[in-house]
């Protein structure tokens, strides 16, 4: 029997401009109208109710006790991340008992960001770059031997973990791009030695697929227009098998083979707008779906380790909804769904399909991990993630839909103060200081769950607000699509609309929203302070890009496959018309209209948000006499993987929203201590600050 990793059609979901919160598993030119200008507000007043104790920073932001847990594909051993003399290292033992566990990696770097086990159920694999360059190496550890093996030996090269078979215990095939950094050829390699052999060089393909017996079979390569041809191998030759348009290419993708092999499971969305999961005959691409849902995009999907069949899928609109395929799972799933009322994921299936790894989720409370036995239909627990966490006043995170000027819904998670929310309806007696917290991407969501972010903002008196704007991933093609050249324009007046919504339900003030985010998140941060400098009290941008003209000028060698996805999305820079839509949406160019206080952020070895992007601002505003204040990480990339680079962000963060917004404040303490922190600008606008360097 066989099993494959799922091969997503559009890798580009996952180098997408996003930044990753840790406490979690997974236009037009013109200025937009201020949509507040005719609300009738109240103003923020003083809370009544006594507030609840801070929440250190170190308990939000420091390592949690364990993360990331798996179960061997034999379901007798788990695995963990787990600090090791404060770094983040992987962690062994027999399912359950933790007596038993022992470390298996001694990093003392920046820790072992993500793992995964080999289907032999004796070496685990996982993933690590250097500071943050996503030169991602593969390393396997033998747990019999302790040896560790870079599978991936190559300097600045990216390995893609792609499949792995049963009936092929020892080998994986893996994607490099040590020939030519813009494209990953395909290899199987083995576990043991390290030593690759070539299945096929990639010359211009954006994926290549392997079958169940892990023969090389399907490609895909992007087409002008920016949609993907889906290519079969007949030989040595690749021949046309379908074409998935421009505007389902960020909508569609590839999920596996069948048990035959002869046919292929998809994520579907053309002709249609929500993604649907379908069965396609590779003989004569005739389809079948299997499920549907007319309001969102089939969000997950359980396929069975050895059979290869679908047996259930879930839909998330505010929360996650599981669903039975086949009729044999139909008391399974109902079980499974009566035990759970937050978030969910299915990290991992035994081969037996016997057990599921599941990351649960309350939103105010430490998430938990735990074991789904198939057989009993009876979850256990595996641990919790960070058990102080329940010592502390968490609050909860409610789920709201927000219409938009134009029509459409914008699924989103309002979080207020404890002390705010005492009915826990989501409506503060009286309004409270606002965060506006914008998600990365654009091409990804808000989700329901736990956020440290979301945590440590409303604890210090903050309502926290995330929106789904247009753009955002998982509610059909036509909602993502447009946004498509509205970096500015019609994604940021979701924006706006949703914070009108905020301060016509007494939520908050116009005058007291602060805006924050990173990656795309910072860079709607950017835009919310040059495009309508009226509208947000002050801004906190994380690795934000600048300038839309060298952010694409510089995108990864490969990304090289995505360029026209991006054009499609931003603008084409080979254009006239796209370089001036590309200058003209790009926060750069209206620098000089920013009037309130803004934080910038930046890892130094960022390959996809390069630190030009941030210099630039910076030097811009400060050319001008413009107040900002420049926080840079010489040993980190797209985001902050330290947890002592974290705590000092926060607590720079936490003093800088306390000035502009007037929330409450926890010292500065020892949160620098063995942090990389430089602030080469503006260290001076924070006060407390500029003594601790």
């Amino acid at each position: 029997m066989k099993k494959i990793f799922a091969i997503n059609l559009v890798i580009i979901l996952l180098l997408s401009l996003s930044a990753c919160d840790s406490s979690t598993e997974t236009s037009t030119a013109q200025q937009s109208a201020s949509p507040s200008s005719d609300v009738t507000e109240a103003p923020v007043t003083e809370q009544l109710v006594e507030q609840p104790p801070i929440i250190e920073r170190s308990v939000l932001f420091g390592n949690p006790l364990r993360f990331q847990g798996r179960l061997s594909p034999d379901g007798t051993k788990m695995s963990f991340r787990a600090p090791l003399d404060g770094v983040m290292n992987l962690w062994v033992g027999d399912r359950g008992d933790f007596s038993s566990v022992k470390a298996i990696t001694k990093d003392t770097g920046r820790g072992i960001p993500s793992h995964f086990w080999a289907l032999d159920s004796q070496h685990v694999l996982y993933t690590q770059d250097q500071g943050g360059d996503e030169n991602w190496h593969l390393y396997s550890v033998d747990l019999a031997s302790g040896e560790t093996i870079d599978l991936s030996p190559y300097e600045g090269t990216q390995a893609r973990m792609l499949a792995q078979s049963e009936e092929a215990p020892g080998v994986v095939i893996v994607g490099m791009n040590d020939r030519d950094p813009k494209w990953h050829d395909i290899y199987s390699v083995e576990l043991a030695t390290g030593e690759r052999t070539l299945l096929v060089e990639n010359n211009g393909f954006a994926s290549i697929l392997v079958d169940n017996n892990l023969k090389v079979r399907l490609a895909t390569r992007a087409t002008p227009s920016g949609g993907l041809q889906v290519l079969s191998r007949n030989g040595e030759e690749w021949e046309e098998l379908i074409e998935i348009a421009s505007e389902d290419v960020l909508t569609t993708n590839i999920l596996g083979f069948d048990e035959e092999n002869q046919g292929i499971y998809l994520l579907d969305s053309r002709n249609r707008n929500t993604a649907a999961l379908v069965h396609m005959k590779l003989a004569d691409q005739a389809l079948t779906t299997i499920a549907e849902s007319d309001r969102t995009d089939v969000s997950s999907v359980l396929i069975d380790p050895r059979s290869h069949k679908p047996f259930a899928y879930a839909v998330d609109l505010i929360k996650p909804e599981w669903h039975a395929i086949s009729l044999e799972y139909k008391d399974v799933i109902a079980r499974f769904n009566s035990q759970l009322s937050g978030g969910s994921q299915v990290l991992a299936q035994s081969l037996s399909n016997q057990f599921w790894t599941v990351y649960t989720d309350e939103s105010d409370s430490s998430p938990i991990y735990k074991v789904f036995d198939a057989s009993t239909g009876e979850f256990s627990e595996l641990f919790v993630t960070n058990p102080i966490l329940n010592e502390q006043p968490l609050a909860k995170m409610h789920g709201v839909v927000i219409p938009s000027r134009d029509g459409m819904d914008l699924v989103s998670y309002l979080t207020l103060p404890l002390e705010s929310d005492a009915d826990q309806d989501g409506r503060p007696a009286s309004p409270v200081p606002m965060v506006m917290l914008v998600h990365g991407g654009p091409w990804a969501r808000d989700t329901f769950g736990y956020s440290a972010s979301v945590q440590w903002l409303a604890n210090r008196g903050y309502a926290v607000l995330q929106v789904n704007f247009r753009s955002s991933t998982g509610f059909g093609k036509d909602f993502l699509n447009a946004g498509n050249k509205q970096w500015s324009g019609a994604m940021h007046n979701d924006l706006l609309d949703a914070k009108k919504w905020a301060v016509e339900q007494g939520i908050t003030s116009a005058d007291k929203v602060a805006i924050m985010g990173g990656s795309y998140g910072g860079y709607a941060t950017l835009v919310g302070l040059t495009f309508t400098p009226d509208e947000f009290s002050c801004g906190v941008d994380i690795v934000g890009p600048s300038n839309l003209v060298t952010l694409l000028e510089s995108i990864p060698p490969y990304w090289e496959s995505f360029r026209k996805v991006f054009a499609q999305a931003i603008g084409d820079p080979e254009t006239e018309e796209g370089q001036s839509l590309l200058k003209a949406t790009s926060p750069l160019t209206h620098a000089d209209k920013i009037t309130k206080p803004l934080l910038i952020a930046q890892g130094a070895n960022d390959p996809r948000v390069k630190q030009a992007e941030s210099d630039q601002i910076v030097s811009a505003m400060a050319e001008k006499g413009i107040p900002v204040t420049y926080v840079l990480y010489p040993d980190e990339g797209h985001g902050f993987a330290k947890p002592e680079n974290n705590l000092s962000f926060f607590a720079v963060a936490e003093a800088f929203l306390a000035e502009c917004q007037g929330g409450r404040y926890q010292e500065l303490g020892n949160d620098f201590e063995n942090s990389s922190i430089q602030i080469p600008h503006g260290a001076e606008f924070i006060p407390g600050i500029e003594g601790k360097l």
